[in-house]
């Protein structure tokens, strides 16, 4: 009797509440043999589909000859980057590229008339592949207090709701500003600086939740927090090692510079869980051979490394390595390197030596003769590359494993030189330019006092707010005001259930978006939805075309210009949002003319140029051919590090001890080759060979066997992380080639069974690559399950325990 209460309270208490998840529902799941290679004529006709399928092939087609060439735009997907001298006239583009440029230059729009005709709480019930493939948001919405509807609001009248909010807040901090990474180094620059002023350091940002991981390694150890590696040093190495990336999903133009560099003598060694198409084979569309149907083949070895075994996988190329050089001292080892640019190296050994090497293969999960294999091809090698992706940085040790890889590297002499280096896979484009913007929950205090210097006022100096930790003050009801420069904050965060729960505790949520997605659909007391133009699109002030400028992965610094006239007149650029939002809030009181920012964007460079440094005379190096390098002292082979000079430490890191009940399996989550981020393009990977479903978990033959399913089985996913259950219902069965006790599934769609505390060490990221779940047959009771910890956290108020 309770219970039937309880649930009737909550159906009462939520019947108008939009749902945080996608539906549970499965479609028509069609399994095909994994690809061993990638690209090729199909991603060709898949780039035309989706032209068609948004309706503009000629708009669209028109920008996809612009999009990342010299006198063009940035791709608005990843953070590759272009080749510094000569790109293809044709496809300068890949596509996952064609597939984001689609989208945003899509001829349907989303007007007031649709808003008016569709509830927030029936657009959740769509799938987000649904919500993606609505159209452009056209003009300004608001969503009042109770509103079911979002109805249109003027732009004066947005910047005065928000102006209105921040002003009433008892303390800045009570507000957090999210960005990101599509977000501009102008737009960047002047959001960041309005925030500041304002008084808040509260600034979560995309890098928590992919790189954060990769800087705190780096920082301490190298002196930059960003990789050392050229593209041009792809070209002219001796081996490069990929590990814990898809390149033909997540940055496939970089399979062109690995194929080049295998042209040109190098090894590549692949390291996964799961053997990507990516990583085995390539065929180039814009070459015959590729056309025809015949593959680059990529990878010389590759190992399928247990999901959290890396680390001892690193170990034991360290360890074999050491045996050599016992063997033939300085042959193996750069000694001289070691002994003027490093330090701790005597007893980094010591501690190595304490490792068994067995152990450490069986922790591993892979045979020793293979590892022996890999160490063997960088035995008599200095000319290493280290390619890293959020396989690594979403692991509970991710900054030991990534200090690990450094060690390796400075065992090698392999940072510095050329043809060597750290090479941190970066996700979505300028997401680094954002860093370099000071979009930062903790910046140096010589950053801080830099732009006393320059502005007049006296910035915050306390440590912000990064992505876990403003979820956690939004459920304590420390922050009200959520503003958003692009993205879908709730899709890409962790724990989704307990973080839906928070951002409707919110006063007011505001998003500034080319899309509607579901971050949309879970609000605030009150929420704006803010349009911007895309990087496609025009940006006319005054009359005149503007360009902006992003870095790339590699940091590169280029202009970038859209081709397309904007979907509509009533889109406002990023730039002049952070601006006008400045004005209606610090009005005048503030020490910056903002209007100066808004009738110029040289004017924002000129004072970029003025703050941070490698930006001198930005204006006129931003629009030379191929942009400008900024400086990277590491790449250079200085290392100013804080604690140890101009030198590089070895680093002591212990091997995790992942124990796991019979029952127990350790989760990764990953993404589709048809989608980017939570952009979900198609409902098809096809390289994976699973087509038409996401609602999938990939496991071991024999795991399944043992646990007494079949491929095919419905099930449903467990986790229990802080006492809690949490639960991800209705998945399939999918049979893969994958390490035993390891399981993958589909992000956003299993964000809900990674806990908040489930974080990276250090940097505080989640864990998304390291996620204890159990698996149990699927049951329609487990529906009433969630309904009861809905119920707790709505009714009941249990908000700090239920998750």
């Amino acid at each position: 009797m309770e219970k039937n209460k309880h649930q009737n309270e909550l159906k009462e208490a939520s019947k108008n509440e939009p749902s945080a998840e996608p539906p549970y529902q499965l479609l028509d799941l069609k399994v095909t043999k994994p690809k061993d290679w990638a690209a090729g004529v199909p991603a060709v006709m898949v780039t035309f589909k989706n032209l068609i399928q948004e309706k503009t092939v000629i708009r669209g087609g028109k920008a996809l000859f612009k999009m990342n060439q010299f006198d063009g735009f940035d791709c608005p997907s990843c953070a590759w980057p272009d080749p510094d001298d000569e790109r293809s006239p044709v496809a300068e583009y890949c596509e996952n590229g064609a597939k984001a440029l689609a989208e945003e230059a899509t001829s349907k729009r989303i007007t007031t008339d649709f808003f008016k005709n569709n509830s927030v709480y029936d657009l959740a019930k769509l799938t987000d592949y649904e919500i993606g493939h609505l159209g452009r948001l056209s003009e300004p919405m608001y969503l009042p207090p109770n509103g079911t509807h979002y109805q249109p609001i003027s732009w004066d009248n947005a910047f005065k709701k928000i102006a209105e909010h921040l002003n009433k807040l008892e303390s800045p901090d009570h507000a957090a500003f999210y960005t990101s990474g599509r977000t501009s180094n102008e737009a960047s620059f002047v959001y960041q600086l309005f925030v500041r002023e304002y008084g808040t350091n509260n600034f979560p940002d995309c890098s928590n939740m992919c790189h954060e991981t990769s800087g705190f390694a780096m920082l301490p150890t190298l002196g930059v927090g960003k990789g050392t590696a050229k593209l041009a040093d792809f070209y002219d190495t001796d081996v490069i090692v990929i590990i814990g990336h898809n390149p033909g999903t997540n940055a496939p133009r970089m399979m062109s510079a690995l194929a080049k560099g295998k042209k040109n003598g190098a090894k590549i060694i692949a390291i996964n869980p799961l053997p990507e198409a990516g990583l085995m084979g390539f065929r180039n569309p814009q070459e015959i051979r590729g056309i025809i149907g015949s593959k680059e083949e990529l990878a010389d070895l590759y190992l399928p490394v247990k999901i959290n075994g890396d680390m001892a996988l690193i170990k034991a190329f360290e360890k074999l390595l050491y045996e050599q050089e016992k063997a033939a001292p300085g042959k193996v080892f750069d000694q001289d390197f070691i002994k003027n640019k490093t330090t701790g190296y005597d007893t980094f050994i010591q501690h190595l030596e304490s490792h068994d090497l067995e152990k450490l293969a069986n922790d591993a999960g892979l045979p020793l003769n293979n590892i022996k294999q890999a160490a063997q091809m960088m035995t008599d090698k200095q000319r290493i590359i280290v390619c890293w992706g959020m396989g690594l940085t979403q692991q509970h040790n991710g900054v030991d494993i990534l200090k690990e890889i450094i060690n390796l590297l400075l065992l090698k002499g392999s940072i510095g030189k050329p043809g060597t280096g750290t090479c941190p896979v970066r996700g979505h484009s300028n997401v680094q330019g954002n860093r370099t913007m000071l979009i930062n929950n903790h910046p140096t205090q010589e950053q801080l006092d830099t732009l006393q210097k320059v502005f007049g006022f006296n910035p915050p100096r306390q440590r912000g707010h990064d992505v876990v930790d403003t979820i956690k003050a939004i459920h304590a009801g420390s922050v009200k005001v959520f503003f958003s420069m692009g993205g879908n904050f709730l899709s890409a965060t962790p724990d989704t259930t307990y973080t839906a729960i928070a951002m409707r505790k919110l006063d007011l949520t505001v998003t500034v978006s080319t899309k509607l997605n579901r971050g949309h659909l879970i609000h605030g007391k009150e929420s704006l939805i803010l349009p911007t133009i895309s990087r496609s699109e025009k940006d006319i002030f005054n009359g005149a075309l503007q360009h902006i400028s992003t870095e790339n992965s590699m940091g590169v610094v280029e202009w970038s210009r859209g081709v397309l006239q904007p979907i509509s007149d009533k889109l406002m650029n990023e730039t002049h949002i952070a601006c006008n939002m400045a004005k209606a809030t610090l009005g005048a009181h503030s020490v910056v003319n903002w209007d100066r920012y808004i009738n110029s964007y040289d004017a924002v460079r000129d004072d970029i140029e003025k703050c941070i440094p490698g930006f001198e005379n930005y204006n006129v190096k931003v629009v030379q051919k191929g942009g400008f390098y900024l400086p990277n002292a590491a790449r250079d082979g200085e290392f100013h590090t804080e604690k140890f000079g101009n030198r590089a430490p070895f680093t002591l890191t212990d091997v995790p001890h992942n124990e796991l009940a019979d029952d127990e399996y350790l989760m990764a989550t990953t993404r589709t080759h048809d989608q980017f981020n939570t952009t979900i393009y198609g409902l098809d990977d096809r390289y994976r060979g699973i087509h038409n479903e996401r609602r999938v978990v990939l496991m071991n033959k024999n795991d399944i066997a043992k646990a007494g399913f079949k491929p095919g089985d419905k099930v449903d996913l467990f986790n229990h992380d802080d006492g809690i259950e949490r639960i991800a219902p209705l998945f399939i069965i999918v049979e893969y080639p994958i390490p035993e006790k390891n399981t993958v599934t589909y992000f956003p769609e299993t964000n809900v069974l990674v806990s908040v505390n489930n974080v990276v060490k250090e940097s505080n990221m989640p864990a998304s690559k390291y996620v204890r779940i159990k698996i149990k047959k699927h049951s329609p009771d487990v529906y009433g399950r969630i309904d009861e910890v809905l119920y707790r956290s709505h009714v009941l108020g249990e908000n700090d325990k239920v998750v």
